[in-house]
């Protein structure tokens, strides 16, 4: 396997990154498995590090059916797919609230009180810690498009070849440092793939802060 973990994954994958340096870019990383990939990133390019919480919307009877997501604050609807399938905008409109409120409570969990960095007009690369379908990843690029970067790169580690067709038709450029033809699953480049906790998210972008303090 490629990685040892994700962190010696983010800094295999801040390679191919480097060339974005001169951009002055936005690293968010999607909770929670991304961050510590794009924690190493940040580090690497000296930018600063910043979370994106992303959530589904999906449909009342089918939840992982996503009729669009909730993101960094901005919300993105499929609205050809919720009329072909004649949803009440009343009932999205709920889905909607209950999904951006759990955004926001899992956004103050881990800024601790920080703000989301402005990325309007900016380079902003985004980091998972691995691509397979590429479906909750474009709808959280759907969603951050709408504050309105000047560009929205997606890197991660291993990608499957669907999922980083799927994300070509929203990133600017999607980078993936491996891409296995065989690809089953995320976990078969890691050497260690533990799950992300909540401690570890807070821990990353805290360390962020301090060492981006004054830089921005």
């Amino acid at each position: 396997m490629p990685f040892i973990n994700r962190r010696d994954a983010g800094q295999q994958l801040a390679y191919k990154l480097d060339k974005y340096r001169a951009e002055h870019p936005v690293v968010l990383g999607l909770a929670r498995g991304g961050v510590p990939v794009a924690a190493e990133i940040a580090a690497s390019l000296g930018a600063p590090l910043d979370v994106l919480v992303v959530r589904k919307v999906g449909a009342p009877f089918q939840p992982e059916l996503a009729l669009g997501a909730v993101a960094g604050g901005t919300v993105w609807l499929n609205d050809q797919l919720i009329d072909l399938l004649g949803i009440p905008r009343a009932t999205v409109e709920r889905i909607v609230m209950l999904e951006s409120i759990e955004v926001g409570r899992r956004e103050a969990l881990y800024r601790l009180g920080r703000p989301r960095i402005p990325v309007e007009g900016r380079t902003v690369i985004v980091v998972d810690d691995g691509l397979a379908t590429g479906a909750t990843a474009y709808a959280a690029l759907r969603a951050l498009r709408q504050r309105l970067p000047k560009q929205i790169i997606f890197a991660a580690p291993v990608c499957s070849a669907e999922g980083a067709a799927e994300l070509k038709r929203e990133a600017d450029e999607v980078i993936c440092h491996w891409q296995p033809a065989g690809f089953r699953a995320v976990s078969q480049a890691y050497g260690s793939f533990d799950q992300v906790s909540d401690q570890e998210v807070r821990e990353s972008l805290e360390l962020a802060a301090a060492l981006t303090a004054g830089k921005e």
